[in-house]
């Protein structure tokens, strides 16, 4: 916008939440346009605006509550929105994202009070590209899409997963700086096998069983087609989709668009960077690591991929650094005997007997580190996590599902059963642990630390593609922001009150891979960092009459 003239005016302007600053309007800007009335006469500031919202969030008790505060805020006022959830990253995180994001979920066509976002059914075929020109924005980079099948450790939700989009792009702005007006949910309505929600009265989706096989591909590859048609060159985030599905849609695009896989990759990468800090600690290498996985999905398979890759650029070779990583599923350990595998598993089905037993795996695998990204809560019992301690001086516990009820341990549990002596990381919050007289700081390896930085680098240089070498990067540039007074208190990753720095690192680390690949479309500037922080939107009020001027 460059004058005032292409601004709304009285209450239309006071209705756009991009543009509203409700009673933080100048007595000049009130004049300018319209507002004088509509508002009441004492002018704010910014900052009183965010003390006010602070006191009406504080004074709910129910997590639900908060949610629905701060989507009423964000539909109200978007830069008010972003500089709460900025300037109170680890107070608000938990409650736009996870866990309360999963309740909200859950519960979305009974608290849903506006739209945000686009819903594409499977009803829509042949008329997508025509669907997303009705989006307002016009400058999208990107896309959060997800199909509602996986949806964090609670799986079918259908359309009520659009909460996901909407909850990732907030994040994309709030840590990395990516302006709300280039960011898009998008919900794939193409059903749910979720009786609940069919028989809902309330249920916001197409009541329908999921749509599957060729038509299900067909709707993607229109999607995808179209997105890039109307929003040339975006990136596109696929989050949440089943397993059956997020693997095959990934191979398929990721070397054709723009695009990743956060459950996949993101996960991978924030798991990466906490093993890296544990190291830091043990002073071990590690390609001397032995994992072993509770979970043998996305997550699990993505993490042993982006392992397997750090340590080849070791000097390790690929089939020894794979036997160091080791998957658990539902009918026990990935060995090569058993007859059952998805492809994605076969990399990492080692000679080895069956075993239906985590605990037996444990004892007869003898890993340093033990990672739960099952959605299984629990499953790291005390026996485990004694067991853990009996084999290593200092064990890895990374209980990485989430929300909080599908944490296979809390924190208390991880420290109490190995002495204190565990290298802890969580996929949902926990408070300070104290135990024998120290006080243990264990932090979310949440995927937030990972995903706005790639973004904000890759759309900083106008990446045309995301690559494996890039999620590497991420993760050193995560654990070069861990200081050793994180590691001190048991944290692994850096505080969330950091994490708009932690993202211009990663965005500059990821720009910095894309220019050496050769696949960047913005020249290079001279000063990457101070290029990347300069791209970064601020959530701070503009002066209208200035820019009229």
């Amino acid at each position: 916008m460059n004058t005032t003239t292409t601004l709304p005016h009285g209450a239309t302007l006071l209705h756009d939440p991009l543009l509203n600053k409700g009673t933080a309007f100048t007595e000049v800007e009130r004049d300018a346009f319209g507002l004088r009335g509509l508002l009441p006469p004492q002018v704010t500031t910014l900052a009183d605006q965010v003390r006010r919202s602070l006191e009406n969030i504080r004074r709910l008790n129910n997590p639900l509550e908060k949610y629905i505060a701060l989507s009423a805020l964000h539909d109200r006022n978007e830069t008010l929105f972003f500089r709460v959830v900025a300037d109170n990253p680890d107070e608000m995180m938990p409650i736009i994202y996870t866990p309360t994001v999963g309740l909200a979920c859950q519960n979305y066509g009974h608290i849903f009070r506006k739209s945000r976002g686009m819903y594409i059914g499977a009803n829509d075929r042949g008329r997508i590209a025509g669907i997303l020109a009705n989006w307002p924005q016009k400058d999208v980079r990107i896309i959060v899409v997800t199909d509602g099948e996986r949806i964090l450790g609670l799986g079918d939700l259908g359309a009520n997963g659009m909460g996901i989009p909407v909850g990732k792009l907030s994040l994309y702005t709030a840590c990395a700086g990516i302006a709300p007006q280039q960011t898009l949910p998008i919900m794939l309505d193409v059903g749910t096998n979720n009786a609940q929600f069919i028989e809902d009265p309330l249920y916001i989706g197409l009541r329908q069983k999921r749509v599957t096989g060729q038509a299900y591909d067909d709707l993607v590859e229109e999607f995808v087609t179209a997105a890039n048609e109307v929003f040339p060159g975006v990136l596109v985030q696929f989050e949440d989709f089943a397993n059956h599905n997020a693997f095959r849609i990934l191979e398929k695009y990721r070397g054709r668009v723009c695009c990743f896989n956060d459950d996949i990759q993101g996960t991978a990468a924030v798991a990466l960077a906490g093993l890296l800090s544990a190291l830091r600690i043990t002073g071990r290498k590690l390609q001397h690591e032995k994992i072993l996985f509770m979970g043998a999905g996305e997550a699990a398979s993505g993490i042993a991929d982006l392992i397997v890759s750090s340590m080849v650029a070791h000097s390790q070779v690929l089939h020894e650094a794979r036997r160091h990583n080791w998957l658990f599923d539902s009918k026990g350990l990935v060995v090569k005997s058993r007859k059952d595998l998805a492809a994605h598993k076969l990399p990492y089905a080692h000679d080895h007997p069956e075993c239906t037993s985590f605990l037996e795996a444990i004892r007869t695998i003898r890993p340093t580190a033990i990672v739960g990204v099952a959605g299984i809560g629990g499953t790291f019992t005390p026996e485990v996590l004694r067991a853990m301690a009996d084999l290593n001086a200092r064990p890895i516990v990374f209980a990485l599902s989430n929300p909080t009820s599908k944490a296979e341990c809390t924190a208390s549990e991880a420290y109490e059963h190995t002495g204190g002596r565990a290298l802890f990381a969580c996929g949902s919050p926990f408070d300070p642990v104290n135990y024998n007289g120290r006080t243990f700081v264990p932090r979310q390896g949440n995927n937030s630390y990972i995903f706005p930085g790639v973004g904000l680098g890759v759309i900083a240089c106008g990446a045309k593609r995301v690559t494996e070498a890039m999620f590497l990067a991420a993760a050193d540039a995560l654990v070069a922001r861990v200081t050793d007074e994180d590691l001190a208190q048991g944290s692994l990753y850096p505080p969330l009150a950091s994490i708009r720095d932690v993202s211009a690192h990663i965005g500059t680390a990821v720009a910095n891979v894309a220019y050496r690949e050769g696949i960047a479309t913005v020249a290079e500037p001279g000063d990457l960092p101070s290029f990347i922080k300069r791209s970064m939107y601020q959530p701070r009020y503009t002066d209208y009459i200035r820019l009229k001027g």
